[in-house]
């Protein structure tokens, strides 16, 4: 099914714009346009998507799990998603055409944010509380593995599906106690609508046990086999957009601002910033290169989802992740 659907999406893709060399390019975002996603307009702002003979065009999304079938189905031949949810999917769906290509989130944003005043300011605190998760949240899907690895009793835990709009608003309003979801996003959230920042407990799953990659930009694998220079110069963009942002933010949320106008640019500023510093330019990266993963770290993290996921196949990290795309040793911004 995925072949075929493939077939005909990626003579579309491949379409130039009258007039110009220039190949579109439509990219699939996991979330809205808020702060960690300025890295891409600044690439189209800066003309380092064009410099590649790319014409991309973002669509915004509506969490990291969603965007998978996007691209496995060939609507889109690349967008940015979470790898732990893309490993599951492809044990599911054996010889779906997606596939990480670049890891952008070396620290994973996966968290669970609750409020002091409410009693949640670790792991342990969920117990006998009321959990607000998003059933399609990239958090929520590692929930299970960050429960065991802190020893966590889930029966203990009243879990309360919520959507993505009323999930911070519900934690102000104390209807919930915690919430899981992205760092940048919750935290920032709640501070918008009014709670202290000395409320918050940001309790990032990333410190406390779990070996997890977080979101990567995915290809669909049949477009990608087929167009590998255009890909190749998709992730140098990617990554010089994400450069470039790193070192003038202000520039890159000028880009966010001039799609999103009703966006706060300070809030979206120190969002943007949390992404780069916690997730995005770790020590890790700056020491062995950006897109890059590390083979061991990987392995662990197979382990830890085994842990609660029971695999349907041999888990095998090629199968979810590939760096033919990238140069060796990934991108070096040191």
């Amino acid at each position: 099914m995925f072949h075929r659907t493939i077939a005909v999406t990626g003579a579309l893709f491949a379409a130039t714009i009258a007039g110009a060399q220039t190949t579109d390019m439509p990219f699939a975002l996991d979330w809205k346009f808020e702060g960690p996603a300025a890295p891409y307009f600044a690439a189209i702002d800066r003309g380092f998507f064009e410099d590649e003979g790319l014409n991309v065009t973002i669509e915004a999304g509506s969490g990291s799990v969603d965007v998978i079938p996007k691209i496995a189905t060939g609507a889109f031949p690349v967008g940015f998603g979470d790898i732990n949810s893309l490993i599951k999917f492809l044990d599911q769906n054996p010889g779906a055409p997606v596939k990480a290509a670049m890891m952008i989130y070396d620290k994973p944003a996966f968290a669970v944010v609750g409020r002091h005043s409410q009693g949640v300011s670790e792991p342990k605190d969920l117990e006998g509380r009321v959990l607000g998760a998003p059933p399609p949240d990239g958090a929520w899907a590692q929930f299970p593995a960050f429960a065991s690895a802190n020893d966590l009793d889930m029966g203990a835990i009243t879990v309360e599906p919520v959507g993505f709009p009323t999930r911070e608003p519900m934690l102000a309003a104390g209807e919930v106690d915690a919430i899981t979801g992205f760092s940048f996003s919750s935290v920032l959230n709640l501070k918008r609508l009014g709670v202290p920042a000395d409320d918050i407990s940001n309790i990032l799953m990333a410190d406390h046990g779990l070996d997890l990659y977080g979101n990567a930009i995915l290809v669909n694998t049949d477009f990608a086999e087929d167009n590998p220079e255009l890909v190749r110069g998709f992730l140098r963009a990617v990554a010089k957009g994400w450069e470039d942002v790193r070192d003038n933010p202000d520039a890159g949320i000028e880009s966010l601002i001039g799609r999103n106008p009703a966006a706060d640019a300070e809030l979206e500023t120190e969002r943007l910033q949390m992404a780069l510093d916690q997730n995005v330019f770790t020590d890790w990266v700056k020491e062995n290169g950006m897109g890059i993963i590390d083979a061991a770290r990987m392995d662990s993290a197979l382990s830890q989802i085994a842990e609660t996921y029971e695999f349907q196949n041999e888990p095998d990290a090629s199968a979810y992740f590939t760096d033919e795309y990238l140069p060796e040793g990934g991108f070096d911004v040191e």
